[in-house]
């Protein structure tokens, strides 16, 4: 993971690296991330952060990949990291609405309902593995809001 910058940054800082559901580790490192962003940044000041985090998991993604030999490994969980951060910044304050959204995420990006699965099969570089999970993210939010439209705030 040392050898080079990107795989630090596409192995989530080491959480990719965990031997159990590596996907859900990383998924889970995006909650400190927002956080501490929704603490000292504006909602749109986040969302630039995190165009630049979703471009620099492109190239941080597509560098490992190579690197790996394998160009979607299991152990590159930026993909995940930004695109929950980017759920996190649009889901309801309050925990019940993080939970339930950090649920709906895993599923999408586990189980890949399409379009998600063609793009993940199609899309093999760093734009490839970091849209697949832009899409997980846009499905969870839409469920979010079609709950949140039929039971009130």
């Amino acid at each position: 993971m040392r050898r080079h910058p990107a795989h630090i940054i596409a192995f989530g800082a080491g959480a990719g690296l965990a031997p159990v559901a590596p996907g859900t580790v990383g998924t889970l490192v995006a909650f400190p991330l927002y956080y501490v962003l929704a603490r000292y940044c504006t909602g749109e000041v986040i969302l630039l952060i995190l165009a630049a985090a979703f471009a620099l998991g492109v190239w941080a993604c597509a560098t490992t990949g190579r690197a790996l030999g394998v160009a979607d490994h299991g152990a590159m969980v930026w993909d995940e990291v930004v695109a929950f951060a980017l759920v996190l910044v649009f889901t309801p304050a309050g925990w019940a609405w993080q939970a339930g959204a950090f649920v709906l995420f895993r599923l999408f990006d586990i189980t890949k309902p399409p379009p998600i699965r063609h793009f993940d099969r199609t899309l093999k570089n760093g734009f490839g593995v970091m849209f697949d999970d832009l899409l997980a993210a846009f499905y969870t939010l839409l469920v979010l809001a079609l709950i949140k439209t039929f039971t009130g705030p």
